[in-house]
């Protein structure tokens, strides 16, 4: 599959690569860190990255402007999202060919040609095992520029490679990145310095998580919580991981109240969790996933099948 990818890539003069809405660093990191190794390797071609900034990843890179007359003719790949309704800005219908390269469950098999693989830890580790062919079969380099990006997004996707989707080839792979030259400092404090109104939000996460006899928590985050410590909705998505420090806790719900809907984030130590966020409208993976809900009633629904879980795990 990766040989008929760097094929299709040889083929086309525009490339335009896409990426999930709401992006993590492993959006950013596989979307451009594809861009860059393609424009490395193929000078000749025009490629783009389609989809809306993000101001709290702007350390890590940007998108490009692409109006829709760029699609004719052109390849357009999407990366790192399972299914249609995710994909950050609908003209990637408008391309002559679609590709699909992502980790997730395969729920959606949209594209003319798939690469999906659940096993590995993040879409950016896919894209440097496409790098990885594309140097055997065609001398490719990677650009110093690619690496920092695919190491963000395996970062970003393994929490620090401390998440068991990080493998032994995960590991091979970053020590093979970190040879290049990038300021890795840089990339963490990026990705993990907060500010201090945010550590206060955290600091009542704790304080205020509720938990049951087994280990089911959740945390309801309303739009007033949030004006209380002058936090936006998006900047929540730093605190997701807090609550799995917590011992004894199987699974945890984080509840962030927003303008039209309530966002759901899951995640679980060992319980499927994924399945659950399916029947809200979300979906994910297997330990990490993500929904929404309309009301708090709604809300409480997902806390007691949770809890369900919990209990019968």
């Amino acid at each position: 599959m990766k040989r008929q990818i760097i094929d299709t890539i040889e083929q086309y003069s525009t490339i335009i690569i896409h990426r999930h809405v709401r992006p993590d660093p492993d959006a950013f990191g596989s979307q451009v860190g594809l861009k860059k190794l393609i424009q490395a390797n193929y000078p000749d071609k025009n490629v783009y990255a389609a989809g809306s900034d993000d101001g709290q990843l702007s350390f890590l890179t940007g998108q490009d402007r692409v109006s829709d007359d760029m699609y004719d003719g052109a390849l357009v790949i999407v990366t790192d999202t399972a299914n249609t309704e995710r994909v950050d800005g609908q003209s990637y219908k408008k391309g002559s060919f679609l590709a699909k390269i992502d980790h997730h469950p395969n729920v959606d098999p949209y594209g003319d040609v798939l690469w999906v693989d659940t096993d590995a830890s993040s879409c950016s580790e896919m894209i440097f095992e496409l790098f990885a062919e594309g140097r055997d079969a065609k001398g490719w380099k990677l650009p110093d520029e690619s690496a920092r990006l695919l190491f963000a997004g395996i970062v970003g996707d393994t929490g620090r490679f401390m998440y068991p989707s990080a493998t032994g080839k995960t590991f091979e792979i970053a020590s093979e990145l970190i040879k290049y030259n990038f300021d890795r400092q840089q990339i963490f404090a990026g990705m993990y310095e907060v500010e201090r109104n945010l550590l206060h939000l955290q600091g009542y996460v704790y304080q205020n998580f509720s938990i049951d006899e087994n280990g089911a928590a959740y945390i309801k985050l309303t739009k007033t919580i949030l004006d209380q410590f002058d936090v936006k909705a998006e900047e929540t998505s730093s605190l997701v991981s807090s609550l799995g420090d917590v011992k004894g806790i199987c699974a945890w719900l984080i509840f962030v109240e927003e303008t039209d809907q309530i966002r759901v984030r899951l995640r679980s130590k060992g319980i499927v969790i994924n399945g659950l966020a399916a029947e809200y409208g979300g979906g994910g993976h297997p330990l990490a996933a993500g929904a929404s809900v309309k009301s708090w009633e709604e809300a409480d629904e997902v806390i007691q099948k949770v809890q369900t879980l919990c209990a019968g795990n």
